[in-house]
């Protein structure tokens, strides 16, 4: 049987400031042609395949996102591991093969990244069941993608000795390559863009790992021995998962094993690893112009508009990147978007949340948005989901003063508890322990604006907390 396995890791800096580092481009709707977020989208190419639940892998930060959309498609199912660290694909992989072997001794993983496109969903059911027989013989199979271009941007992979099934034997994997490199590769045919994308039986990827990174087996095999269960979480044992060394798959097992063979797979795909190539997968008016939200273009051509919540107008611009969201704007040319990372070590440095944090920040039991803020104040508009509960929490240098806008709000201040409604308002002193819930049938809005010296996210002492978080 197959287990899908998808890898939801990652942080996308280069489609900032969409993309940052708590709500990354898996999570995202960009794709033009779905209204789904990438992930969502990953989840929904299985539908063609005849698959086992999916085991989705992400960090501990994104957890309750991917819950949450996961949910939202009907793929939750106790089946969201949880890398306590980062430690890149092969250690990864390596968890989700310890975790279907639990159920079959001849499991088979697809394993994909939860942050491409592929516009023919047939075509990719097509190569995956092709896929599966090679993979039962044996062998570890990569999809590689059949080149359109001459693309710097892609590590290549070379095919060599057909096989059964329309594949071919792998004669060497290849970094990014220069213009002129990747143009012969182009021309030769013998060329594949690799696509982070694989087939192989679970058991048979351990053995290739234990025999060439034994290192990494150990340390996963006893990461995974340790987990906990938590609702919809597997908990990786932190102190082994933290030693394990960080190593790519292609490093860690394909370019070493003798059984690496390569699938062509020409079905529209994108790792959307740039503005660019989301221009490439885009919609376009008559001039090559992309956009999403409210735009206005004129005399404008091959650009890439998009606009979260404000009016943007181009005049006479060509090959440029706009991005507006609530506390950013992105201008860049198309030619240079890789750049955009730069940008985003540039916030680090400086200690700017906009590279981690957008305005609007979404938790378990909701959201926020921090509408506007100044010295010693800070105003949030608060959206409580129906049934949900914030934690018991206490700050020690600012008050809060909620007003309900729609819905009701349980609140608790010490130990008095009250129901407060529309156009309602309640206040909490500095130092005070209280909690907000909403036990209504709708979502609950309010707005709430802290006062004090201090007003960081990190001023929160929790002592009840229904979703695990300390």
């Amino acid at each position: 049987m197959i287990y899908p396995t998808i890898l939801a890791g990652g942080s996308g800096t280069r489609l900032w400031p969409l993309s940052r580092e708590m709500f990354p481009k898996q999570f995202l709707k960009l794709n033009g042609n779905s209204e789904n977020t990438l992930l969502q989208e990953t989840l929904a190419r299985l539908s063609g395949l005849d698959v086992k639940d999916s085991i989705v892998i992400c960090s501990e930060q994104h957890r309750f996102i991917a819950a949450e959309q996961m949910r939202q498609v009907g793929h939750l199912n106790h089946n969201i591991i949880l890398e306590p660290v980062g430690r890149n694909t092969a250690p990864a992989i390596a968890l989700a093969a310890f975790s279907a072997l639990q159920q079959d001794s001849d499991a088979v993983l697809l394993v994909l990244a939860a942050d491409h496109v592929i516009e023919s969903h047939g075509a990719f059911s097509d190569v995956v069941n092709a896929a599966v027989p090679l993979a039962l013989e044996g062998r570890l199979i990569t999809f590689g993608i059949v080149p359109s271009a001459a693309e710097t941007g892609y590590g290549y992979i070379r095919g060599g000795h057909a096989v059964d099934g329309g594949a071919f034997e792998v004669l060497e994997f290849v970094e990014k390559p220069d213009a002129k490199t990747a143009q012969g590769y182009l021309e030769s045919g013998e060329y594949y863009w690799n696509s982070g994308m694989f087939v192989f039986k679970a058991s048979r990827y351990l053995d290739e790992l234990r025999e060439f990174r034994p290192d990494i087996y150990k340390e996963c095999e006893q990461a995974f021995i340790e987990a906990e269960v938590d609702c919809d979480f597997i908990r990786i044992n932190e102190e082994h998962f933290k030693s394990c060394p960080s190593e790519s798959i292609d490093y860690a097992v394909m370019e070493k094993t003798s059984s690496a063979t390569v699938l062509p797979l020409d079905a529209g795909w994108s790792d959307v690893g740039s503005w660019s190539a989301l221009w490439d997968i885009c919609s376009k008016d008559e001039n090559g112009n992309a956009s999403k939200g409210d735009v206005i273009s004129h005399n404008s051509i091959n650009t890439y508009a998009y606009s979260e919540n404000s009016l943007i107008t181009t005049v006479g611009v060509s090959d440029l990147i706009v991005v507006q969201t609530k506390d950013s704007i992105l201008v860049a040319a198309k030619d240079q978007v890789q750049d955009v990372k730069e940008v985003v070590n540039t916030l680090k440095s400086q200690s700017r949340s906009e590279y981690r944090l957008h305005r609007e920040v979404y938790r378990p039991w909701g959201r926020y948005d921090s509408i506007d803020n100044g010295s010693r104040y800070q105003v949030k508009r608060i959206t409580v989901k129906p049934g949900e509960k914030l934690s018991v929490q206490m700050h020690h240098h600012r008050a809060e003063h909620w007003i309900v806008v729609s819905g009701t709000a349980s609140v608790t201040i010490g130990e008095e508890t009250k129901l407060v409604t529309e156009n309602q308002s309640v206040y909490i002193p500095v130092g005070h322990v209280h909690a907000l819930e909403n036990p209504g049938k709708i979502s609950l809005e309010l707005i709430e604006v802290q006062s004090g010296a201090y007003l960081g996210e990190d001023d929160i002492v929790r002592f009840e907390d229904r979703y695990g978080r300390s």
